[in-house]
């Protein structure tokens, strides 16, 4: 295998201006641990194997003694300064176990729609991208680093590029050489094509990523070790973005803008006069230019067919603060809409932690509400089946008033009169005897009229 010198490789999907860029983060160093079956590279006298159907670039930085090598069919090694193998006695090396080879990972693992595999130069702790716009955009730049080996996989449809550095491309054919020469085989495979677009982002407003049609791609790529399947989001009522793959707990502001909007003058002023306040700290945003999609009422055409998203995402145990500065936002763009060139903005924000229990939970609009509401609901279902429980034992003849039990007690023939506690006192006279019971009626129940007890009393006198 043959050593050239080492390679600057810049792929660039347009011209340098207005450009944003991503970094390929991935390599196939020989040195870097990640790339070894066992989490380690090689110890002193270890076996080592290349899987022997890839090919692959792979960038040498030290040396290293191996007792035997396992080379793939086609490949390269890219020495540095110092660097080179020596050969040594198998397990010398005491940290070296006996007969275990060290085997080179898969350098085909690694593909271009992988979100995990970029990372954004311009990206700083209070800004973030949606999941479609961190792998490379149509207006974006592609690089790699120029001292490093790697290799991609270009899936099904790649983004465009043009490529720059040791080789500049400024047409599709340049290009299309490149990739089919033994150079550009050893960096990038796949059944996706490399293009050229010489056309740059010229709009201060920005531009669509171009991303939509391979989001599938990336989201498969990104949930592929999550089993294909979302998490769970901390809230409820999550939003889901454009162009990101899950849903999350934060607020999304949606702004109509006019000739005088500027993109990143507007995202400089949220981060300096909103997310650097101390009750936004927790707090990450994402601007970009994306599709609109027209609402119901609308009528075709009658706005424009692109607007700009702020995603604002929790990135703790929510508190609410999202949907507080989304509403700053709306406040802010009433006051100076018309000086940022804003034409109208909407916000929707998602509910409370799942389960209710925090502050934010319980503040939220109608949680109270909510909650003395079930308590309501609570007393009343109990009122109802106690009353029911009544019913039923009272029926089944479990449950009978005292009085009767006692009048069950007396002894037969006691009549059930009662003294008159108005006319029958301490000082008052005996009552008449009571008179004896219809023998012909059957019932027991009588009293003594007081009104005219004493009459009929004096008469039978």
């Amino acid at each position: 295998m043959g050593a050239p010198g080492r390679v600057l490789l810049w792929l660039q999907l347009c011209a340098l201006t207005r450009a944003a860029y991503k970094l390929w983060v991935p390599n196939t160093y020989f040195d870097a641990a990640d790339n070894w079956s066992q989490n380690q590279t090689p110890c002193a006298g270890a076996a080592v194997k290349f899987p022997a159907d890839k090919m692959v670039s792979v960038l040498v930085r030290e040396g290293h003694s191996i007792s035997d090598m396992l080379l793939p069919l086609d490949g390269e090694f890219v020495l540095a300064s110092g660097a080179g193998f020596s050969a040594q006695n198998t397990g010398s090396h005491l940290d070296c176990s006996a007969g275990a080879s060290a085997l080179f990972l898969d350098p085909d693992r690694f593909l271009w729609h992988d979100p995990r595999l970029w990372s954004a130069g311009d990206a700083g702790r209070s800004l973030f991208s949606v999941d479609a716009e961190r792998v490379p955009c149509r207006h974006d730049d592609a690089v790699f680093p120029s001292d490093a080996s790697f290799r991609v996989g270009l899936g099904p449809a790649p983004c465009g590029s043009a490529a720059s550095g040791l080789w500049t491309f400024t047409r599709d054919e340049d290009l299309a050489a490149f990739l089919a020469s033994r150079a550009g085989r050893l960096r990038f495979h796949g059944s996706g094509a490399l293009s050229v677009d010489p056309e740059a982002c010229a709009d201060p407003s920005g531009c669509v990523c171009g991303n939509a049609e391979v989001q599938p791609w990336i989201c498969a790529a990104l949930l592929q070790p999550l089993g294909g399947r979302c998490p769970q989001a901390a809230c409820q009522d999550a939003l889901r973005p454009e162009g990101q793959c899950c849903d999350l707990c934060g607020a999304i502001v949606s702004l109509t803008h006019g000739p005088a909007f500027d993109l990143e003058r507007y995202r400089a002023r949220l981060l300096h006069a909103f997310l650097a306040l101390p009750q936004y700290q927790g707090l990450r945003m994402a601007m970009s230019k994306v599709p609109r999609q027209p609402h119901l009422h609308e009528a075709s055409g009658a706005k424009a067919d692109t607007e700009i998203q702020v995603v604002l995402a929790e990135t703790g145990p929510e508190t609410g603060s999202a949907g507080r500065l989304a509403r700053a936002l709306l406040a802010d763009i009433a006051e100076h809409g018309e000086a940022l060139g804003v034409l109208s903005a909407t916000a929707r924000e998602s509910g409370p932690p799942v389960g209710g229990s925090s502050a934010a939970g319980l503040n939220a609009p109608g949680a109270r509400s909510d909650l003395m509401g079930g308590l309501v609901a609570a007393l009343l279902l109990l009122l109802l089946v106690l009353l029911v429980a009544a019913l039923l034992l009272r029926r089944a003849g479990r449950l009978r008033w005292s009085r009767r039990h006692e009048a069950a007690s007396e002894p037969a023939g006691t009549p059930l009169g009662f003294r008159n506690p108005v006319f029958y006192t301490a000082d008052s006279v005996d009552p008449p005897p009571a008179p004896q019971p219809d023998v012909r009626s059957s019932s027991r129940s009588y009293f003594i009229n007081p009104l005219y007890g004493e009459a009929e009393a004096e008469a039978e006198a």
